[in-house]
């Protein structure tokens, strides 16, 4: 098995709708780091899993300084976020996104936690 990981930062804001009172049901913003994490038990025909830049453009380059909110078709928690990246990313088991140092969503398809 062949495993990679990718971190990029991503910019965006959002606000959340949650069931109780809370400061991030306002617009703001997050500089979040993202980790992707790519495996395959082959490796494709140019001899990887995914190709790193490819991992960054496809989900920058529809998110990066954008407003979430207006982007997903869900309330964009991290937790939500993270799963949202790796369905769009080939070859992805698990994404790690951090909208602070110590705040860090986990979505894996697998128990491998």
């Amino acid at each position: 098995m062949y495993y990679i990981t990718k971190r990029f930062e991503l910019a965006g804001c959002h606000s959340l709708k949650l069931s109780y009172e809370s400061k991030c049901s306002r617009l703001h913003g997050h500089n979040w780091i993202v980790t992707v994490y790519c495996r395959a038990r082959s490796l494709n025909s140019d001899g990887m899993v995914t190709d790193f830049s490819h991992i960054k453009e496809r989900i920058t380059s529809y998110l990066d300084h954008g407003n979430f909110n207006e982007l997903l078709p869900f309330n964009p928690t991290a937790e939500n976020i993270a799963r949202w990246i790796c369905e769009h990313t080939d070859n992805c088991y698990r994404v790690d996104v951090a909208e602070s140092e110590g705040n860090i969503a986990i979505y894996t398809t697998d128990d491998s936690i």
